[in-house]
């Protein structure tokens, strides 16, 4: 019964929000569509000026993957995430979150794929993709739209808390599912 509902609301939510906010803007008194078209314009505008950024972030990705660095770091590194419980085959996650969400999905897909949506990987994997972010895409995205050209602290910020993600999500799935 209450899945049911849940699947009602999900259902009814995005088709209400389309109909109920011009509804809104309308009984306020303002011109909808001219607004509209103002904030596409908007929109545009904005995409225009992060599109640079864009670049350069999908470059960096694609030079670190193709090049074998990532490789080489996850051999690297394997041995010292073995000591606090991470799989080695979750390394690559760890280093593509930051970068690239679509690159991070792939990672997961292939993961759950490979050892299976139940296993400790597959599990971590996925705990790991939900409690951090794509923070240089984010980052650029979002600075980029404003014209910030000193981040100042953001980065470090942003990457500490990935971190703590990151870590987080190896030590919950070992206590719960290890």
């Amino acid at each position: 019964m209450f899945q049911s509902i849940l699947n009602a609301i999900s259902a009814l939510a995005i088709p209400l929000i389309i109909v109920l906010i011009p509804i809104y803007g309308y009984r306020k008194g303002l011109k909808v569509y001219e607004v509209f078209v103002v904030g596409a314009k908007e929109g545009f505008d904005v995409a225009l000026r992060i599109i640079p950024y864009l670049v350069a972030i999908f470059a960096a990705i694609s030079v670190f993957r193709t090049s074998g660095a990532m490789n080489v770091l996850t051999w690297a590194l394997s041995p010292v995430t073995g000591l606090i419980g991470m799989p080695g085959e979750v390394l690559p996650l760890a280093f593509m979150r930051p970068l690239s969400g679509s690159g991070a999905l792939g990672i997961v897909s292939e993961l759950v794929q490979t050892h299976g949506p139940d296993s400790t990987i597959g599990r971590m994997a996925s705990i790991m993709m939900g409690s951090t972010e794509t923070t240089f895409y984010v980052l650029a995205v979002y600075f980029g739209s404003v014209s910030v050209t000193n981040s100042r602290h953001a980065v470090p910020a942003a990457l500490t808390a990935d971190l703590v993600g990151m870590i987080s999500a190896v030590v919950i799935t070992n206590i719960i599912f290890g």
